[in-house]
């Protein structure tokens, strides 16, 4: 009899712990890329990559960082409540005429503590041209 008491005092316990909800974080982009395409040197380098917390509990970003120097991101300040939405702000400097390849690291107390988010793109400088426009455009002009 003290077994068959024992079972059910243990079985009521794991019940009711299955029972309550646990309350998590989640945290939900609406794109993990963005292409900034081909830009000039000196255009507008911020672009804004806009969440949700769809879990149940508030949600604290910790850090936000990047792969180089050459962007540049900021979280959000306070908590984002569930429901709510927030955004994490990147700044690529556009002084730099190359190829956009560079990853944003997101850490945070969602159900997924890590996100890499990603930027991708060209930076051109519209004063040089290349070989081949020169080319291309001296044939134009015979």
């Amino acid at each position: 009899m003290k077994n068959l008491i024992a079972i059910l005092f243990v079985g009521l316990i794991s019940f009711g712990s299955f029972a309550q909800e646990k309350k998590v974080a989640k945290i939900e982009f609406k794109t993990d890329v963005i292409d900034y395409g081909t830009i000039e040197k000196g255009a507008d380098g911020v672009r804004t990559f806009e969440f949700t917390n769809t879990g149940n509990a508030p949600l604290v970003i910790s850090s936000v960082k990047s792969t180089c120097g050459c962007t540049v991101p900021k979280k959000p300040k306070g908590p984002i409540m569930p429901g709510e939405t927030g955004e994490i702000e990147v700044k690529y400097d556009t002084n730099r005429v190359n190829p956009i390849r560079k990853t944003i690291t997101v850490i945070s107390n969602a159900e997924t503590p890590t996100v890499a988010l990603k930027i991708k793109g060209l930076v051109v400088d519209p004063d040089k041209t290349s070989v081949l426009e020169k080319k291309n455009k001296s044939m134009i002009e015979q």
